[in-house]
């Protein structure tokens, strides 16, 4: 019994292996692209959108998370009767 698990095991892990070795992918060589990031106006890659923006809503969102937090844990505390 222990045999025959031990080579269902091991044809199951080659074909696992067998599997995996057929996949396809994308070719790993650059192309396919007319040159440089096509959210820019053919400078090449650079910053899109508000990068100050950005900083702003990242501050504000933990700002809130942490009044709503405190608040949370300032309503729940236990109280001693």
């Amino acid at each position: 019994m222990t045999l025959r698990r031990g080579v269902g095991a091991g044809a199951a892990a080659l074909l696992w292996i067998a599997g995996t070795m057929t996949t396809l992918a994308a070719s790993p060589s650059p192309g396919g692209g007319s040159g440089g990031d096509p959210r820019s106006s053919g400078q090449g890659p650079g910053l899109v959108g508000d990068p100050a923006f950005a900083l702003f809503a990242v501050v504000a969102i933990g700002l809130v998370s942490v009044v709503i937090t405190l608040a949370y844990v300032r309503l729940t505390a236990r109280r001693s009767v």
